[in-house]
């Protein structure tokens, strides 16, 4: 792997070979999504605690200051949204050129496999990854499902994400599914776990991180199940420690709610000065 690869490799998945990326990409094609309507709002306070921003160029350069050092994966696929006949009908949106005028250190781009538009997504990878090691960026395959969420299952994105690999994607990114060894285990790259819509507790987003993690998952790319929560910064910092330092669920569950109490003391006297 040439040095540049590597490096980039490197930024975006930390020493302990674990990472945390943070996704606030969804405005693409969901557009003001909630609680990501201002997107300055909902990054400033979570950038610290992740590894890595995975976020279109737009939001990039409107709501990331310059001087940020977290690295950032580049969406670049696009061209359908949520009101359209088909979000598996997607193009390359970003050039390569883009992606390195904005320093970024890696690229992602969906891929729908089993879709009326599964060979065009997939020559779409095939494409980027040329592009991609041609210039040492990464490219982060992910497999997508757009609304048919029953596909969620170890089979099928075992099969995605080995289709995956197979074109070059450096990292895939998948949801996590029961068996999910399974898909782990058939991915000869690092394989990160998708959140996909909020689940109704803490605990269970939790849960499926660390049976992820403890099934061969390097890491995960959650948004929603972060920043859609009534106390963002404490989720983050509870899905870290699950990711970082080996947490089990019930420990980044206490986690979780010790920084919750933290962020309430600080709105109590606010509202109590307020009500006086």
């Amino acid at each position: 792997m040439e040095w540049g690869m590597a490096n980039r490799l490197a930024q975006l998945i930390q020493s302990d070979g674990h990472a945390l990326f943070l996704p606030v990409d969804h405005g693409y094609f969901q557009g003001p999504t909630r609680k990501l309507e201002e997107p300055r709002k909902t990054i400033e306070p979570l950038l610290p605690y992740a590894d890595a921003l995975f976020i279109t160029r737009g939001v990039l350069r409107s709501s990331v200051d310059p001087d940020n050092t977290k690295p950032i994966i580049l969406r670049v696929s696009g061209g359908t949204s949520m009101v359209g006949k088909d979000l598996a009908n997607e193009g390359i949106t970003t050039s390569m050129e883009e992606a390195i005028r904005l320093n970024a250190s890696a690229v992602g781009i969906s891929i729908f496999v089993g879709s009326d538009y599964e060979k065009e997504s997939l020559l779409n990878l095939s494409k980027l990854v040329d592009e991609g090691e041609r210039y040492g960026i990464p490219v982060m395959a992910v497999t997508a499902v757009g609304k048919e969420l029953e596909k969620r299952d170890a089979r099928y994105l075992g099969l995605a994400s080995r289709i995956a690999a197979e074109l070059g994607a450096r990292v895939v990114k998948t949801y996590w599914c029961q068996g999910f060894e399974k898909v782990s285990r058939g991915c000869p790259v690092p394989v990160i776990i998708a959140g996909g819509p909020r689940v109704d507790t803490e605990l269970e987003v939790l849960e499926f991180v660390c049976d992820g993690m403890q099934k061969g998952a390097i890491g995960v790319n959650l948004g929603r199940n972060i920043w859609q929560n009534d106390f963002p910064v404490a989720m983050i910092k509870a899905i870290r420690a699950v990711v970082h330092k080996k947490a089990t669920p019930k420990e980044a569950q206490e986690i979780y709610t010790n920084e919750k109490e933290k962020a309430l003391k600080k709105v109590r006297p606010v509202r109590a000065v307020r009500e006086n």
